[in-house]
Order: C-alpha cells, then sequence, then structure tokens
C-alpha cells in the first residue's frame, strides 16, 4: 500500500514537473532557442568527497544529472548536445579509477541504446568524438554499436567526446587532410598532370594559393558532425576549456556556474539560455565577422 502511495506520489511530481518546463520553455522559446548545447562536467569527484560518498559513486550521481539535462535540452527544442565525457588527459589518473571509470562508461553506453530508453524515446541519433583507438575493447564495440543502433534517429543528437582533446582533433584533421591532398596530389602525377607534388594552385593572376584551407581542416574534424555550439557549459565555476572544442567556440557563450555536476539543474539550464538570448545580437554579429 505505503509503495502503491508512493509511486502515484511520483507521477504526480513527474507530472507537475512536466508542466512547470513546459510552461517555462514556451516563454524561453519567444527568444532566440540556442541549436547546440555543449557541457563539460566538471566536479564528480569533489561532489563524491563533498558528500562522503564511495569512489565512483559521484560519477553516478552525475550520469543521473546528465540524464535530466538531456531531457530538459531536447524539451526546449535544443537539436544538438555535445559532452566532454573522457579527456585523454584523464587516462593519467589512478589505474583502478581509470577501470572504474571505464566500467561505468560501458554500462552507461548500453543503458543508453535500450529501447526504452531516453534516447529513442526522443529520437536521439549518438555519436562518439575522439581517438576511440585509445579506449579498450570492450567499450569501443559498447560505442560502436550505439552509434550503429541510434543510426535511424534524426530529431536530436549527441555527441559524447571520449578519449578526446581538441588538440588531438585539430592533429588529425591536419593528418587527414594532409593524407587527402597527398592523394589528389598523386592522383594527378600519376595521369602527367601533377606539379611535383607541390600542392600550391595558381589563380587567374598567375598568384599561388595554398591548396588547404579553413573548410578542409574542418570537414575532418571529429566534431564535424555538428555545427559550432552556441553555449558551452561549465560547472563547479571554472572558466577554462580545458582541451574541449577549441577550434569550433571561438564565437559561443560559456556560462560556468559554481555548482559541481551532480548539482546542476533545471534554472542553471534556463539562466544560461537567457544569458545566450541577452547576447544573442553580438554573438550573431561576430559569427558573420569570423
Amino acid at each position: 500500500m505505503t509503495k502503491k502511495i508512493g509511486d502515484q506520489a511520483g507521477k504526480m511530481f513527474e507530472y507537475f514537473g512536466s508542466f512547470l518546463r513546459k510552461g517555462i520553455f514556451s516563454v524561453l522559446s519567444v527568444g532566440p532557442v540556442p541549436d547546440h548545447i555543449a557541457f563539460i562536467m566538471d566536479g564528480n569527484r569533489r561532489y563524491a568527497k563533498k558528500r562522503n560518498l564511495l569512489d565512483g559513486a559521484g560519477h553516478r550521481c552525475g550520469y543521473l544529472a546528465l540524464m535530466n539535462m538531456l531531457k530538459y535540452c531536447y524539451e526546449l527544442g535544443v537539436k544538438y548536445v555535445t559532452i566532454y565525457a573522457f579527456s585523454i588527459d584523464n587516462f593519467r589518473r589512478r589505474p583502478e579509477e581509470v577501470q572504474s571509470t571505464m566500467q561505468l562508461i560501458l554500462e552507461k553506453i548500453e543503458d543508453l541504446i535500450k529501447e526504452e530508453s531516453m534516447v529513442n524515446q526522443y529520437g536521439v541519433r549518438i555519436y562518439f568524438l575522439g581517438s576511440l583507438k585509445l579506449l579498450s575493447k570492450p567499450v569501443r564495440l559498447a560505442a560502436e554499436r550505439a552509434m550503429v543502433a541510434t543510426s535511424g534517429n534524426s530529431k536530436s543528437v549527441l555527441s559524447i567526446c571520449l578519449a578526446y582533446t581538441s588538440s588531438d582533433e585539430i592533429l588529425h584533421a591536419v593528418q587527414e587532410c594532409c593524407e587527402e591532398k597527398w592523394d589528389e596530389g598523386s592522383a594527378l602525377e600519376s595521369k602527367g598532370a601533377g606539379n611535383g607534388l607541390v600542392f600550391l594552385k595558381g589563380n587567374k593572376n598567375g598568384k599561388t594559393k595554398p591548396s588547404i584551407v579553413v573548410k578542409d581542416l574542418e570537414k575532418h574534424m571529429y566534431a564535424a558532425v555538428t555545427p559550432d555550439p552556441d553555449i558551452i557549459i561549465r560547472t563547479s565555476g571554472e572558466t577554462r576549456l580545458s582541451n574541449f572544442l577549441l577550434w569550433q567556440s571561438a564565437n559561443c557563450l560559456l556560462y560556468a556556474p559554481a555548482i559541481l555536476w551532480p548539482e546542476i539543474g533545471l534554472w542553471h539550464l534556463v539562466w544560461a539560455v537567457l544569458d545566450f538570448q541577452r547576447n544573442f545580437s553580438y554573438l550573431k554579429e561576430k559569427t558573420k565577422l569570423s
């Protein structure tokens, strides 16, 4: 009997919360709604220490916060969400901590692709961005399964940066771009139309220009599957990007609430969007000029 009453109360609370969010989001939607929000989920370990929780408990609390934040974003109409889940630099932490985190990531990837998961409820396509070859085989295979399983979803996109740093992403893009241009030049040489593999192209004025341009690099970025972020939210009050989306964040808003990641809630997202709307004209103009 007590359990039944508790379940009913929980459903009523969820219904009221959903009704409240619809009202808030309808007001926010009068102004410009960000297309892409990225999150640096900082403070899980400090949260666990602050609450005297066991090792790894902070990350589990952080996962629950992430699920709520994704739900709020997709209800608001944000199509793209990117999260910084695990940096390449994090591999330098204690081996047992890395192993525990990887086990949690593996478990949660499997949860994400279950039929009843929020990912399928909101039609979310998942991408994993980063140097995935650095991951253990079980985690890498789970990431690949998730990308295949959600490839038919088209309403929203969740990009999970795993074994990622922006410097590695840029290096990867440069390498891929150079290899592509080298192959193009080699093909021309084989047809007798090359120029000694010195890939400089002449224009009608006889001047040379580099054959590699910004767009060439950008199409080889891990994050080429999404537009540049409109807002980056980093918890714990830090205003550093920590090697996250450095290339893509030149014209976006950085919002840095002082709370730790597991403490993030609806109102933090609301304030971030309001801040974006207040600065929208400036950000739009800056983007045009870049």
